[in-house]
């Protein structure tokens, strides 16, 4: 594996070996991986904010740094969590654990995403919907909300290609592509949000550190007082716009 490239081969050999039932499915699972299949998708899970997530190829693969939206949830915890461009509902589940009586909802446009979210959220007594950012909600939601979070795409179109092999060719240009200048999703999800939000309630959106101004910005244009988050641990950048109360 490490002659493949594999930069963590010692591990992620220990953890192939655990999830493999016999040594022809080993090999299977081993060929797959140095072929570049990304490590998750070969066990059908990935490691989060201390959480087992399912994770269906070619479902996008949470990363670590998007912890920091849950850290920032759990900061402003309230009984109504919805995620948006919820990928595998890596945030919504790992909140549904910790925020027991929230109802939490998450929603995707990518059908084989929202099979994938509803086998993470569902068994926590979450709700899945699919459908274009807000479009599938109930819409009692409305107004009612405390928590919208997204991890929506924020890759400029024009770096796709100089994306890792495992991100730009095994998970779907949907789940990356973010326009032009990457924030095409961020600025319609902060001209949605003040119409879910409650007063007082928060939309968090994962961002990067050159971005986070143009995310504040679209939050800013819609009346949330803005706040950029930053933790260098996670290597995470989020942007908090709360609605006036």
């Amino acid at each position: 594996m490490r002659t493949a490239g594999c930069v963590f081969a010692e591990e992620e050999a220990e953890i192939l070996a655990g999830a493999a039932g016999s040594e022809p499915e080993l090999a299977a699972m081993l060929a797959r991986r140095v072929a570049g299949t990304p490590l998750e998708h070969v066990v059908g899970w990935a490691e989060f904010h201390g959480t087992r997530i399912l994770v269906d190829e070619p479902v996008f693969v949470p990363r670590v740094r998007t912890g920091v939206l849950v850290d920032q949830a759990l900061l402003r915890a309230g009984p109504v969590v919805v995620e948006l461009c919820c990928g595998a509902a890596a945030v919504a589940a790992v909140l549904a654990d910790a925020l027991p009586d929230a109802e939490v909802h998450a929603t995707d446009l990518d059908p084989a995403a929202v099979r994938c979210a509803r086998r993470n959220l569902e068994p926590r007594g979450g709700y899945v919907h699919e459908g274009d950012l807000d479009a599938a909600l109930p819409p009692d939601l409305r107004g009612r909300v405390d928590l919208l979070i997204a991890n929506a795409p924020y890759v400029p179109s024009t770096e796709i290609p100089l994306m890792p092999p495992e991100a730009r060719l095994f998970e779907p240009a949907l789940a990356l592509d973010g326009g032009a200048d990457g924030l095409d999703l961020h600025r319609r999800i902060a001209a949605l949000a003040p119409g879910w939000l409650r007063p007082g309630g928060h939309l968090l959106i994962e961002t990067s550190r050159r971005q986070a101004a143009g995310t504040a910005a679209a939050m800013a244009a819609h009346g949330l007082v803005t706040r950029i988050v930053r933790d260098e641990d996670l290597d995470g950048t989020a942007v908090v716009g709360t609605r006036d109360v």
